[in-house]
């Protein structure tokens, strides 16, 4: 039953959102032997993070691209959408005529952020369930307060995203996934100007 809400809840969160950024759902349905599907939009890219990387693009060139993602998010936000697992897997690109568009993939941890039911079979997040990736998810996601999360959640992902853009490491590195969650809900990542100083960065290491 779970699996069927999430999957529910993933194909009406995409049916009501249209931005360039966002991967587009066609259609979606039942079939005859109860197996939930949909129809989708075929990304074939790359995370955005492997194509920053392939390319060697320049901090300003990955902050223009990044700028569309937040369009993206924006926009889901404002059709009352959180996508809540916001990380590079779930940021594509791909190339369209030369020129690298990116697509947020995978609503399907959404949830409705105003009053509108986005089905009778919605799975609402209960208070200690843990949902998300570590390495990006915001602090009140990390302590499993996913009755908390709303668009702030979404932004601190990107922050998180934006930062091994920036940097070529994720902000959080930890050698297990219990230190990385102590790590995500109790400190701050190393600030940038810090980093720099102690050196070449990995990002630019992989532009050169």
């Amino acid at each position: 039953r779970q699996v069927l809400a999430r999957f529910e809840a993933e194909r009406q969160a995409l049916a009501i959102m249209d931005h360039p950024n966002i991967a587009k759902v066609f259609d979606g349905g039942m079939t005859d032997s109860g197996r939930p599907y949909f129809v989708m939009e075929l990304v074939k890219g790359v995370p955005i993070t492997d194509y920053c990387d392939q390319q060697k693009l320049a901090p300003r060139e990955r902050l223009e691209l990044f700028a569309d993602v937040c369009h993206a998010v924006q926009h889901a936000h404002q059709k009352g959408i959180i996508q809540r697992d916001i990380k590079p897997s779930n940021i594509l690109v791909t190339v369209n005529d030369g020129v690298p568009l990116p697509k947020v993939i995978d609503f399907g941890i959404a949830k409705a952020t105003n009053q509108q039911q986005l089905t009778d079979k919605t799975l609402f997040t209960a208070f200690e369930q843990f949902i998300g990736t570590p390495a990006y998810m915001s602090p009140e996601q990390a302590r499993g307060e996913g009755n908390l999360a709303d668009g702030r959640s979404d932004v601190f992902s990107l922050g998180a995203v934006f930062y091994e853009l920036l940097v070529g490491r994720q902000p959080f590195r930890a050698g297990s996934p219990a230190e990385l969650l102590e790590l995500v809900t109790n400190h701050e990542p190393h600030p940038l100007r810090q980093i720099d100083a102690t050196g070449p960065t990995e990002l630019e290491r992989i532009c050169l």
